[in-house]
């Protein structure tokens, strides 16, 4: 019998240890979209790393990110990825660091594991098409701006990128055709 109740006792502990931490996790994410970057910082290290999800380590990447403090969040977000290799945020946020430190490979490696997990996603696809832009393969840039365009036709910058694309391939009238695009949607924001 008393093997029976300490068995039972350590579950319902380990239950309410588990409960403990998602809902850490869960408070955090709500105050992180709250912008309230101070207590999501608090919530999620009362977590035990071991315990950490990937979404725990995205959040506070997101927060050093927030606070211009790169490394650490270049830090968090790989943590995220060893928690959870399909973390695509975590890869598209890696992406973000590399580009704009003038990292172009290893930006584009980034977002296109990003791109693997979710390949509907017209930001992502915006990226890989800025970031080809910048290692001058203009023929990938033009189809991701594409992509990004068919899976979301009301952002103006993809219109834009895409007509610099064909400009940039000598195609003046797609690119005026983009060119009109951008400039409606302009118009209507």
């Amino acid at each position: 019998m008393k093997k029976f109740i300490l068995t039972a006792f350590l579950i319902l502990n380990c239950a309410v240890c588990f409960a403990d931490k998602t809902e850490l996790s869960k408070q955090a994410t709500a105050f992180y979209s709250d912008n309230n970057q101070v207590k999501t910082m608090d919530l999620i290290l009362q977590i035990n790393e071991k315990d950490r999800t990937a979404q725990d380590w995205l959040l506070l990447g997101n927060v050093m990110a927030d606070s211009l403090k790169m490394e650490d969040a270049v830090y968090m977000y790989k943590k995220a990825i060893q928690k959870d290799k399909k973390c695509f945020k975590a890869y598209y946020n890696l992406g973000n660091y590399y580009f704009d430190h003038g990292k172009y490979d290893e930006a584009m490696e980034n977002y296109t594991k990003a791109y693997k997990l979710k390949p509907e996603n017209p930001y992502i696809c915006y990226n890989i098409g800025c970031t080809a832009l910048k290692l001058n393969d203009l023929a990938k840039a033009k189809l991701y701006f594409y992509k990004a365009i068919m899976y979301d036709s009301n952002v103006p910058e993809f219109h834009y990128n895409l007509a610099y694309a064909y400009k940039q391939l000598k195609k003046d009238k797609l690119a005026q055709q983009y060119i009109d695009n951008y400039n409606k949607l302009m118009e209507n924001r």
